[in-house]
Formats: structure tokens, sequence, C-alpha cells
């Protein structure tokens, strides 16, 4: 492999010999030297991007699959089962390649099935693009098996910094860490490759084991610029990491905590729960919620997981653990908004076993339809919010449940109907844009801008399940 590297500087570990720095757009361009957090400017945003959060116990493992197909994995788990669940789920996945083999650090239990993946995609599918590492090195058998596969297959590696990009498409990547020089004598969980996605308005922050020197070295170097819709919260929950400091800067509206129901090491750490409860931040837990899937479309963050389990940090333990490797699909959880004026939870317990296929199709059936739709409001659109609205009415003989029915326009844009809320045969509600008190025939989408185009938009409304039941275009 190449030898030429943008930070001047060669690593030798075991042998093996690591691209130095990856800066730029396409590995080893010094132009982009300065990591581009995705805050200076939010455009719009092509297709959508996933963020499966896979449960593999006390360890993690993040697949991110791009709007364009690319993909991008983030460790590979614990070295105790050589990552065969991370693998059995890109299978089930049909993920064919894989573009960015990203290593938080080379500790064991986020190193684990490195050797297996890159083994599987190099000699039965169709490769791996290149791999990013903090280039600090590990003596274990794990760490060692790792760079064998690499050398083996000829797998190109870069030593991955502070203010390198890597090429995703049309999201943004930003590497934050490890900064040059490594911090806290090379500690390997202090010196992890952090990463925040941007795509539209939405935005992720994977921040490997990052403890309480990286992520104070992030808040002294970054500030707001951490901000970020999602959060996994770093060192799978303990208490060295996601600081109030930390917490602060990046603001997430929801944290995903990646470790074992049975922790040996006690994660997530009661203090954790504690500062994530004073701030009102919503956590999924993959121990209890099992596979979770984040989607975004650039303006919203679909929220799936294969377990309806309690969110709020004061409970989250109250949740029923869900074993490692169990292929049951996610379904619809919540949906937030990019702007924060949205996190509702669909209450769905729904599991692929016991969902009721025929649900969505008598809703459909149901007859709900679009009355009125009221674009232009007098005046000022925006000084006249609830001026603007749509009116439904449910023109069939029954009572329609349309709790956690979402209603969005052509972009994207996205409401979600309050639980319990019910619309009678004959009954009509108006769904205004602005703000006001809900009601049993008023509701309000909260949105501080106009949503509906004065000069034609389209008008969409789906189940839970995501069955799209109404589409009404007007001009």
């Amino acid at each position: 492999m190449s030898s030429i590297g943008s930070h001047g500087r060669l690593l030798i570990i075991v042998g093996i010999v690591l691209l130095a720095g990856c800066s730029g757009a396409v590995p080893g361009d010094p132009s982009a030297s300065t990591p581009d957090t995705g805050n200076e400017s939010t455009p719009t945003a092509n297709g959508t991007v996933e963020v499966h959060y896979i449960n593999v116990g006390q360890s993690v493992s993040t697949l991110i699959v791009g709007s364009d197909g690319d993909t991008m994995l983030v460790d590979t788990g614990h070295y105790n089962d050589d990552g065969e669940h991370v693998l059995e789920y890109l299978q089930a996945q049909d993920i064919t390649r894989i573009d960015h083999l990203v290593t938080s650090h080379n500790d064991a239990d986020h190193i684990g099935g490195n050797a297996a993946i890159i083994e599987y995609y190099e000699t039965e599918a169709d490769g791996i693009g290149a791999v990013y590492d903090p280039g600090i090195a590990s003596s274990t058998q794990t760490y060692a098996e790792y760079l064998d596969a690499i050398e083996a297959h000829d797998v190109t590696l870069y030593e991955t910094r502070e203010g390198d990009t890597i090429d995703f498409g049309d999201v943004d990547v930003a590497v934050l860490g490890p900064p040059d020089p490594h911090l806290e004598n090379e500690d390997r969980n202090e010196n992890s490759i952090v990463l925040k996605l941007t795509h539209g308005k939405t935005s992720f922050l994977l921040s490997g084991d990052a403890e309480d020197d990286q992520e104070a070295y992030l808040v002294d170097e970054y500030g707001s610029e951490l901000e970020s819709t999602i959060l996994k919260a770093g060192h799978h929950g303990s208490a060295s990491s996601s600081s109030g400091a930390f917490l602060d800067a990046v603001d997430p509206q929801t944290v995903v905590i990646s470790s074992a129901y049975d922790s040996q090491y006690g994660h997530p750490h009661e203090e954790v729960l504690q500062r994530l409860a004073e701030r009102s931040l919503p956590a999924y837990w993959t121990a209890t919620h099992g596979n979770i899937v984040l989607t975004s479309d650039g303006q919203t963050v679909t929220v799936q997981t294969q377990r309806d389990a309690p969110t709020d940090p004061s409970t989250l333990r109250e949740g029923d653990p869900i074993d490692v490797g169990v292929p049951d699909a996610v379904s619809d959880r919540a949906r937030i908004e990019s702007d924060g004026t949205t996190s509702i939870d669909t209450g769905s317990n729904d599991t692929p076993d016991d969902t009721d296929s025929g649900t969505d199709e008598t809703a459909a059936e149901a007859g709900l339809t679009v009355a009125d739709i009221h674009a232009d409001a007098a005046g000022d659109d925006r000084d006249n919010l609830n001026d603007e609205y749509v009116v439904f009415e449910n023109t069939g003989n029954e009572t329609l449940d349309l709790s956690g029915w979402t209603i969005e326009d052509e972009v994207g844009q996205r409401y979600t109907v309050p639980e319990e809320f019910e619309l009678a045969p004959s009954q009509t509600v108006t769904l205004h844009t602005g703000s006001g008190t809900s009601t049993t025939t008023e509701l309000y989408w909260g949105s501080g801008s106009p949503i509906w185009n004065n000069d034609g938009d389209t008008v969409i409304v789906s189940t839970p399940n995501g069955e799209r039941v109404l589409e009404e275009t007007y001009s």
C-alpha cells in the first residue's frame, strides 16, 4: 500500500505501514485542513441517510448508509464473538461492500470483528475501500489479527486525526479527534476517532470511548460547533464520559447508549442517566431497544427500534433485555424534527411477530380525506401561521385512532398526531401550522415558519408503520 500521507510522517505498527493522515474529501488531499462541523451552512439534503446502532452487547458497532449507497462501518463489536453478530447484521442488510471501515480506537471490544470482516469482504464480497485508525497500537491478539488481515489483503490503512475528512457523498463527515499530538500519553480511549456526520439540518456525533479529557478538549476547541441532533454516548455510558459540559455543548435531542444489559462495568452508569434526565434527553439503549436505526431526510430523524422500551433515563433499566443477534425487524418509535419542536413517541408495542398487517389496510379504507387546504394565510404568512391550515375529515363509518399518524409536505417536513387522538365519523380536525393548545377539533404543528407552499404542494398522511394512506396535491 502507499506510504505517503498529508501529515508528512509515517507510523509503523507491528510491521504495518499506516498512511499518516487522510485530510480532505479525498484521502491525502491537503486542501482541507480545517474540519467542517456542518454548522456554517445548512444545505438542502438529497435522499436519506441511515445510521444503524447494532446491538452487540458490551461493545459498539455503527453502520452508516449514505443516500447514494456509500457505506461506513464504525467499530465491529467485541472480540468474544469475532464479529459474528456484526457480519450477520451486515449480510441481513445486503451490505456487499464497506467503503469506509473506521476504528474508533484499538481496544479489543471495538475491533473484535475487524479481521473477520476484512477477510469476508475482501474474499467473498466487494471489498473494503479503506480503513481509518487513530494510530495507537495495542498489545492484544485481536489487534495483531486485525493488522494481519490488513496486510494479507493489502487494504489501504489511514492514520486519522482531527482536521481530516472522509468523502461520504452528500453527507459531510468531519473528524474532530484525536488531536495531534495525542492526549494523555496516548491513552486509547482519550484518543478515539470522533466523527460528526451532517446531513442537511440533522447531525450525528460518534464519540468512540472519549472520556473526560478528550471531551474537555472538544468543548474547548469547538464549543457550540459540537451541537448535534443525535449523540452516541461515549464509553458505553460510563460516568467518565458524557459530562455535563459536553452534553450542554452537543445539546442533542436524543442519546444512544450501546452496552450490555448486565454489564460487568455497570454501564450505563447512574451518574450519566441522571445527567441525561436533568436535561430531559430521551435515551435509546441497545440492551433493551435492540438494534436502533435512525433515518434522516435532512429535516427529520425517524427512530426505529426492535423493541418498545422506556426512553426516560430515570426508567431506562425497567425495560426487558433483548438478546444480541435477534433478527426481528425494527418499528417506528419517534420522529425528531431538526428544529427541536417535535419529538413524539408513537407508543407502538408491535414486534414483527405480532404486528397486525390488517390494521393499516383498515385505516387506509376508513375514509380519511382532506376537506380543505388554506395555504395562503391572510397578510404575511410568517406573521399569521395559524391561518395556514389543513382540514381533515373522517368520511368513513368507524372512528379512526390517528395516534402516531404523520402529516408531511413534499420536502418531508413532518407533524406527528398526538397519542390517543381519535376522529369520529363525519368529524373534522384542523391542523394549524403555528402554535396553540390542541383539542378534539384543532391541532397545532408548532412550526415557526410556513409549511404549505402557496403555489402548490402535496399533503401526505401515513400510519405509524409507514404506510401512506392519503396523498392530496394542490396547485
